[in-house]
């Protein structure tokens, strides 16, 4: 894995408390719901190996805990504080984040697969059974991504 740390600015994709804080959060669901988009996407990019090294020397327990399915996507999250940013990834997994997350396709196969009979985005459940069908379509997106960016 390499370091996506440099001397730039960190590109700042999600963070949960904007989600509770800024409004369009429903009043009646815990804020820990804010986190499940976020710890679905986090815990794909630990599946798939494209986080920095920074990250796995700050979260070397954690990871190791989620591979082991002893967290969720979403406690895992938080436990991060809820937020997703460049110098988490390693430069593919930032590439990709950038494209897919960065540009709307994440959120937009998020609602497809897990939220299109729900109120909202916020009311899916974190679950093993819903990560497995976001990590199905987030595969095949960087399956596709990586063959056109020939990566």
């Amino acid at each position: 894995m390499v370091s996506t740390l440099s001397n730039s600015p960190s590109q700042i994709y999600d963070k949960a408390a904007i989600h509770f804080l800024t409004g369009g959060f429903p009043d009646n669901l815990p804020i820990e719901q804010a986190h499940v988009h976020i710890g679905m996407y986090l815990g794909w990019i630990i599946d798939q190996k494209l986080y920095s090294e920074y990250f796995e020397e700050e979260c070397e327990t954690q990871i190791f805990r989620f591979k082991r399915r002893e967290i969720s996507p979403a406690l895992f999250s938080e436990m991060w504080s809820g937020y997703l940013a460049s110098e988490i990834f390693s430069d593919t997994g930032n590439m990709f984040t950038y494209y897919y997350y960065g540009g709307g396709l994440y959120k937009s196969d998020y609602y497809r697969v897990l939220a299109q009979e729900l109120p909202s985005i916020y009311h899916v459940k974190d679950s093993w059974e819903n990560y497995e069908l976001m990590s199905h379509k987030m595969n095949s997106r960087f399956e596709i991504w990586k063959a056109e960016t020939s990566i």
